[in-house]
């Protein structure tokens, strides 16, 4: 069993306000529903236009958890194009 931990930070340059980012993160945490994964933002909760996201899975083995964490990645890009500027993969095993 593996577990892995997806480390995501956002710049949001749109955001004038807590309410604006949120709304922005409520559209990726929806989105990411679909995958078998947990979301949470860790980080820059008091920023507007700065987010830390993490996403964990837990799958059977590592390969598997790095497919599924590069959709979910990918998934943000494409939700959210150009707001990702730093991803940090971790394996627990």
């Amino acid at each position: 069993m593996t577990v892995a931990l997806l480390l995501v930070e956002l710049h949001i340059p749109g955001a004038r306000s807590l309410k604006d980012k949120r709304m922005v993160l409520r559209r990726i945490k929806d989105r990411l529903k679909t995958f078998n994964v947990a979301v949470s933002e860790v980080e820059h909760q008091d920023l507007w236009q700065r987010a830390g996201l993490a996403v964990v899975t837990v799958s059977p083995d590592q390969s598997h958890a790095d497919r599924e964490l590069a959709a979910v990645a990918d998934e943000i890009d494409r939700v959210e194009p150009g707001l990702v500027t730093r991803t940090e993969l971790e394996f627990l095993t």
